[in-house]
């Protein structure tokens, strides 16, 4: 394992689920890595994540979908329903049928559970993992990067900027700040067994999610159905009022007031001490600076309502271990341009639905009448919708 001062081929600037997937995938290509990350520990805070196909393909690949699996669970249908009146709306079979169709499974797993997989994955494979880091900025040389830390300089070939909405380094990209949506979301995830609620056959094999005007809930098993976990979002009036504290409980509880009684029931599973903002960005078209390349939400931040933020980044770093393939040396400036190439438009696209998801969960009135009514009629068999995102 290589010490902090010896330079690498790659030094990666975070160590969250892109920057450790980027660091794994480049190693297992046979390239030396190093992960620089600014909290004293490698960790996730948050709860669930769902993984579609698209990235659980790239997991296989790599030689880690069992150990999800097992961490996991791969659940039924991802069911729709209406936030007031608790009904149906259409559902999404992850049969047989669908694991065929796409080459993989959908699998929702905690956060951590999945942080500490690729940890132990790119400990594996000889990444050195450096805590307590803080990248400051990225200066490049005639062939390679200096990366400039808390801890003094990294010397690499290339440096990947992984540091996530907030990213320091994409400053050197564009000049553009996070965008504010004006929701927010509550989470909790806890033991079944502790659980005031009796949960039905449905809530512990499916992702449930509960639409409705300005809100919706999301709820599934974690952790081999020990864990049941719970997302509520909504759209602040306060934040709407340019309020500086927005979002609280109290808004929480009159956001939901109308809801059905099964997401009533819900907001008891969150907690309530804690919130999280939902932000996105623009997209840019340029992720390369010299030996400098933008990944993961340092790149593409999204809004959550397709549950794409990990599994674009997994795609992330799966193309660029494609594009430097195992040739050495490599050509390190065409593989960051021709990542770029293929990655910007995918995610793009992925950022701007996303949007516009949200907006149809969201509606109300006779937008919600006609919503509703339009997924009632869908043929659950229907994969036109989904064939692009997944296949």
């Amino acid at each position: 394992m290589n010490s902090a001062s010896d330079p690498v081929d790659v030094v990666v600037a975070g160590g969250g689920i892109g920057g450790l997937s980027t660091a794994y995938a480049l190693a297992r290509s046979g390239r030396s890595v190093r992960v620089l990350e600014r909290e004293p520990e490698f960790a996730e805070v948050g709860a669930g994540l769902q993984m579609a196909p698209n990235a659980t393909r790239v997991l296989a690949d790599w030689g880690l979908l069992d150990e999800v699996l097992d961490a996991g669970v791969a659940p039924r249908r991802l069911l729709f329903r209406d936030v007031l009146d608790g009904g149906d709306l259409t559902h999404l079979d992850l049969d047989d049928g669908f694991v065929r169709r796409y080459g993989a499974p959908y699998v929702v797993i905690h956060r951590s559970d999945l942080l500490a997989i690729l940890t132990r994955a790119c400990e594996r494979a000889g990444v050195t993992l450096v805590a307590d880091c803080d990248v400051r900025d990225v200066t490049n040389e005639p062939d390679g990067v200096t990366v400039h830390s808390s801890l003094g300089d990294h010397h690499g070939r290339l440096a990947v900027a992984a540091d996530g909405l907030r990213s320091t380094l994409r400053a050197k990209f564009s000049d553009d700040e996070p965008i504010c949506s004006g929701y927010v979301a509550y989470r909790g995830a806890f033991p079944v067994a502790d659980l005031d609620t009796r949960l039905g056959q449905d809530a512990l094999q499916d992702v449930v999610c509960y639409i409705g005007p300005g809100c919706h809930l999301v709820q599934y098993p974690l952790r081999r159905g020990e864990i049941f976990n719970t997302v509520a979002v909504f759209q602040s009036p306060a934040y709407q009022r340019g309020e500086e504290d927005w979002g609280g409980p109290d808004e929480l509880d009159a956001a939901f007031s109308g809801a059905c009684r099964e997401v009533r029931d819900g907001l008891g599973s969150l907690w309530r001490d804690r919130r999280w903002a939902m932000y996105d960005r623009l997209p840019i078209p340029n992720w390369v600076d010299g030996r400098l390349v933008l990944t993961g939400d340092a790149a593409h931040p999204m809004l959550q309502y397709l549950a794409q933020g990990a599994c674009q980044a997994i795609e992330d770093a799966a193309c660029l271990a494609a594009e430097l393939g195992g040739a050495a040396p490599p050509d390190w400036g065409g593989a960051v341009k021709r990542y770029e190439a293929e990655r910007t438009g995918r995610t793009a696209r992925v950022q701007a639905n996303a949007r516009l998801w949200g907006d149809i969960w969201h509606v109300d009135g006779v937008a919600r009448l006609l919503r509703n009514e339009l997924f009632r009629q869908r043929d659950p068999r229907d994969p036109r919708h989904i064939d692009w995102l997944y296949a």
